[in-house]
């Protein structure tokens, strides 16, 4: 493994802050009065998710430049945005591969990750909030939630090289979907605070819409844990290139 001040962060679990904010939260209580903070504190939670997310490919991206002058060249000479998009996220998922593939030609995606695993740490969101202050306020959007993400399976991320989260035409879940019109659009209406001079709040019309349901914190933390967790496995398989070489 090749050291760098970079490596610990980019391996550590976006889930610590979960485990983070489930602990700070303990002390206040489950009562009528408290439920007001729900939002507050679940809108800090997830700029804090996306924001450790941006800052980690960034340092994924510093990485690669470091090794590869090639990659240097087009990090230094191409505009590249704040990583928040799902753009940005699948492009730097297909140089991480590409880098992976330079030094081992027979890496194939799915085939040499472990999704089994990633899929079983997108899913510790639920065993962390269960029974939680978190999870008592929202409960209607936690139960809608256990319902959305039993339906992920492996088949929903990483099937190729070229594919974070799979595009799935038709009727059900897909991921993308969800990252690019619900968790991407709220992230730039609380990171730029749109919402404090906005008033176009949910119409009665998009309250009763089926898509509604992913309007959830919920779905969004698992899904960037999910992501997360992606990129952390293919780093991992990115640094045994140098012991292998």
């Amino acid at each position: 493994m090749r050291p760098n001040i970079h490596t610990d962060f980019i391996l550590s679990p976006i889930t610590d802050i979960l485990r983070d904010v489930v602990s700070a939260s303990t002390g206040i209580g489950r009562g009528i009065e408290t439920f007001p903070m729900c939002d507050y504190i679940m809108q800090s939670v997830f700029v804090k998710m996306t924001g450790f997310q941006e800052q980690k490919l960034k340092c994924v991206c510093w990485e690669l430049a470091t090794v590869d002058f090639e990659y240097r060249y087009d990090y230094n000479t191409k505009p590249v945005g704040e990583r928040s998009s799902y753009n940005d996220k699948q492009s730097i998922y297909k140089d991480l591969v590409g880098q992976i593939k330079k030094s081992s030609p027979n890496f194939k995606i799915p085939d040499d990750i472990d999704k089994n695993k990633i899929l079983t740490k997108s899913n510790e969101v639920k065993n962390i909030f269960d029974n939680t202050n978190l999870s008592i306020w929202s409960q209607k959007s936690f139960k809608e939630y256990e319902i959305i993400w039993n339906e992920i399976e492996k088949k929903h991320f990483a099937n190729d090289k070229d594919s974070l989260l799979t595009s799935i035409n038709g009727e059900g879940i897909c991921l993308q979907k969800i990252y690019k019109d619900f968790l991407y659009k709220h992230r730039n209406r609380v990171a730029h605070n749109t919402q404090s001079y906005q008033q176009n709040l949910p119409t009665l019309k998009t309250l009763i819409n089926e898509n509604f349901k992913y309007e959830n914190y919920f779905v969004w933390f698992s899904t960037l844990v999910l992501i997360d967790e992606v990129f952390i496995e293919l780093y991992k398989k990115y640094l045994m290139t140098f012991d292998d070489n």
